[in-house]
């Protein structure tokens, strides 16, 4: 009998560690989202809330819950806030218009190119974003050969200039968010079983009608995968604006950098990053009801 107990007690012991295994494997995650992420977040939250000290230097404020801040904030920015909205649009349709044949033919007609192919998508990723930012804009300049080339087509008139403007801020956004649509396109199109493919054919459907009703479908988990990962942070940019634009066509991003380290407007700026995160938690709940994966597969 105590050797029967004693085997028990360690049987019992061996199923205590492993039901807590789980929870010390993500301790460490855990640990690194609370220090790099709540507590940023929630010291942001308390900033947004304060107003400046009676009598007290520039960049010093006190709590004292002003929660007006936020409908000031917006009241006062609310051009930029449509203007970041729209520009991240424009580049996330952009970008899934040049990604998905890409990725399409790299995933099901590339052969033994595809590696070669993935890794000329990932390259941009071993350049600094700063740098490929301004290299549009040298791209985008008179000294460029897109430029030339549109007005030799007479796309553009002579006085037309492509740099310092909204369409070379989408430009830019789309270009330096592309890698992002194309690589989850790229792994929803390379499950897809060739077979299923080939089964429609024998079903007597064209290409079109193949494409519309089995490779478009299967791949939409990548579609919606690739259009968040490209929206969310084009929403939030202000590099390429920064870069690229002028002040007629600044973001957001700009007005909270803008806020943060040349106003020193600190409840203005929290108050400013705490609406856009709202706005894009509340379009990409709607999106992922809308055509999340779940009602997808």
């Amino acid at each position: 009998m105590a050797l029967i107990h004693a085997a028990r007690s360690r049987v019992s012991a061996f199923s205590g560690g492993k039901a807590s295994m789980p929870y010390v494997l993500l301790a460490p995650g855990l640990i690194f989202l609370f220090t790099f992420f709540i507590l940023p977040i929630a010291n942001l939250a308390q900033t947004s809330t304060q107003t400046p000290i009676a009598g007290g230097d520039t960049g010093e404020y006190e709590q004292t819950f002003h929660f007006a801040n936020y409908v000031n904030a917006f009241l006062d920015n609310k051009e930029q806030f449509g203007r970041s909205f729209l520009y991240a649009t424009l580049a996330t349709v952009l970008a899934l218009a040049i990604a998905y044949p890409l990725a399409y033919a790299i995933a099901l007609k590339s052969g033994k190119f595809k590696n070669f192919l993935l890794v000329l998508v990932v390259a941009p990723f071993f350049t600094s974003f700063l740098l490929r930012t301004i290299a549009w804009k040298q791209i985008l300049g008179e000294g460029g050969f897109v430029v030339p080339t549109l007005r030799g087509l007479h796309i553009i008139g002579e006085q037309t200039s492509l740099t310092a403007s909204a369409v070379a801020v989408v430009a830019g956004m789309t270009y330096n968010f592309l890698p992002f649509m194309t690589l989850p396109l790229y792994a929803s199109l390379e499950r897809i079983d060739p077979r299923t493919l080939e089964a429609s054919g024998d079903l007597y459907a064209n290409g079109i009608t193949t494409f519309r009703k089995v490779t478009l479908p299967l791949s939409m988990p990548g579609v919606v995968a690739g259009t968040l990962l490209t929206f969310i942070p084009a929403a939030g940019d202000y590099v390429n604006a920064a870069i690229l634009g002028n002040p007629n066509t600044k973001m957001i991003g700009n007005v909270i950098d803008s806020s943060f380290f040349k106003i020193v407007d600190y409840p203005t700026a929290a108050a400013l990053s705490f609406t856009l995160m709202i706005a894009i938690l509340i379009l990409v709940t709607i999106y992922i009801r809308k055509s999340g994966t779940d009602e997808l597969v």
